[in-house]
């Protein structure tokens, strides 16, 4: 398997549903508004390439639907690797693609918003994305491998079940690795959960002595023993 800007508004949103759709890729469709941004979680084996295939549309009140964003319109994206570390800060056009690869397995996030950079801003425009996610293998232009390097049928099959493999071996070595983490955090809050009911025995304890000290000292100042 987490920041509008100019307006002094942070406006993230975790689409933690989405995670399920984009194991290996996957398309999302958002409906935002200039500055507002747009986050969500993508979880990424290590040394992986990923691609989002993008198109922006602008919301046209008079014939009341999306059209094509014109040219002063720029997406920009921000991507985060697990440790926090920015992977990818750059700014896009109306449509296009947008490519980082992963130096490290886990959770990176994506941000994207939309800003005019034209002076005239429109806050109360209605602005849509649709990101097509790629991942690993599926980033290869096959068809162009094909032709670039005239590849026949059997070599491009060859080619792409070898790429197939690397990536399965990748996916299987980003799974150890979470099994691993798990198997940490579980041992980790395993020692705590034992360690903090031996701190409460302890205090138990040192409770029941004490108002056994306390009652002892009380019935031999009244005298009862």
């Amino acid at each position: 398997m987490g920041r509008a800007r100019g307006l002094g508004v942070s406006l993230p949103l975790l689409l933690g549903p989405l995670l399920a759709l984009l194991g290996g890729g996957g398309a999302l469709y958002l409906e935002v508004r200039e500055l507002e941004e747009k986050c969500f979680i993508q979880e990424v084996p290590e040394g992986t390439v990923v691609i989002g295939d993008y198109k922006t549309e602008l919301y046209d009140t008079a014939m009341e639907k999306y059209q094509p964003s014109p040219q002063w319109i720029n997406l920009f994206v921000f991507v985060k690797d697990p440790e926090n570390k920015n992977l990818l800060t750059r700014q896009y056009g109306p449509q296009g693609s947008f490519t980082f690869t992963s130096q490290s397995p886990g959770e990176h996030q994506i941000c994207l918003h939309l800003e005019s950079i034209r002076f005239s801003l429109f806050y109360d425009g209605k602005l849509a994305i649709h990101l097509d996610m790629k991942l690993g293998e599926h980033t290869n232009d096959y068809t162009e491998f094909a032709a670039k390097d005239k590849l026949t049928q059997l070599h491009l099959r060859v080619q792409q079940l070898v790429e197939q493999v690397e990536q399965i071996q990748k996916e299987q070595k980003y799974q150890r690795w979470r099994e691993e983490r798990f198997r940490q955090t579980s041992e980790s809050t395993n020692r705590r959960v034992l360690w903090w009911s031996i701190l409460q025995t302890l205090i138990l304890v040192a409770t029941g002595i004490w108002q056994m000290q306390h009652l002892k000292s009380f019935f031999k100042a009244k005298k009862l023993v």
